[in-house]
C-alpha cells in the first residue's frame, strides 16, 4: 500500500453522507490530509423497453441542488443502509422513481462513484419486461418527471451534453459492452 492512514476523524454526518478527514503518510514519508465522503451503496437502473416501434429507455428528470439545475438521468439511488441486497435496492428505486416493475433484472457490474473523493459502490442493472404502476417518490423527489425516450434520442442527448450524469453515461457504456461481449458469455 502506498498510503498509510495515521489518523481519521469524522467531521460531518447526516442520514445520507458522512465526511471524514484522514491524516495520511505516503510511501515517500510525506504526510498529508485526505477528505473522504462515505456513502452507502446505491443502484442505477437502465429501464429498457423494446416494442414494435423501437427501443426506448426511461429517464427521470429532477432538480439537482448541488449544480443548480434540472437534468435527465437513469433512475438511481440508495436506502441509507450499508448492507442491502443490490437487486432489491434496484427494484425498489425503479418502482419508487418511475412506477415501473421489471420482469428481468440483469446485474451488469458494480462500479465506484467518483472514487477520488467518495467511497460509494454503484450497482448497475438492466431492467427489462417492464410493466407500469404508480411512482412513489420520496419527499425530496417531489419534482421528478419520468420521460420515455428512444435509445437514439438518449444517445443524442449524451453526445450533445444534455445528459451530464456520469453514472448514467457509465451505465450505458457498460450496457453497450455487455451487448457486444457479455450477453453471449452468460
Amino acid at each position: 500500500m502506498s498510503i498509510k492512514t495515521i489518523s481519521s476523524r469524522e467531521v460531518y454526518r447526516n442520514p445520507w453522507t458522512s465526511v471524514r478527514e484522514d491524516v495520511i503518510e505516503r510511501a515517500n514519508g510525506q504526510r498529508g490530509i485526505y477528505g473522504v465522503i462515505d456513502k452507502d451503496p446505491a443502484s442505477i437502473i437502465i429501464p429498457l423497453e423494446v416494442t414494435a416501434e423501437g427501443e426506448f429507455v426511461y429517464l427521470i428528470e429532477q432538480y439537482r441542488y448541488t449544480v443548480g439545475g434540472t437534468f435527465a438521468e437513469f433512475p438511481q439511488g440508495g436506502w441509507e443502509q450499508a448492507e442491502v441486497d443490490p437487486e432489491e435496492l434496484a427494484r425498489g428505486e425503479l418502482r419508487e422513481e418511475t412506477g415501473l416493475e421489471a420482469a428481468r433484472m440483469t446485474h451488469l457490474s458494480t462500479v465506484q462513484i467518483a472514487y477520488g473523493v467518495m467511497n460509494q459502490k454503484h450497482h448497475v442493472f438492466l431492467a427489462e419486461g417492464l410493466t407500469h404502476g404508480e411512482a412513489q417518490p420520496d419527499a425530496e423527489e417531489h419534482d421528478l418527471v419520468v420521460r420515455r425516450v428512444r435509445v437514439a434520442e438518449f444517445e443524442r442527448m449524451v453526445l450533445s451534453g444534455e445528459i451530464v450524469d456520469n453514472c448514467s453515461i457509465a451505465a450505458w457504456g457498460l450496457y453497450k459492452i455487455w451487448l457486444e461481449h457479455g450477453r453471449a458469455a452468460r
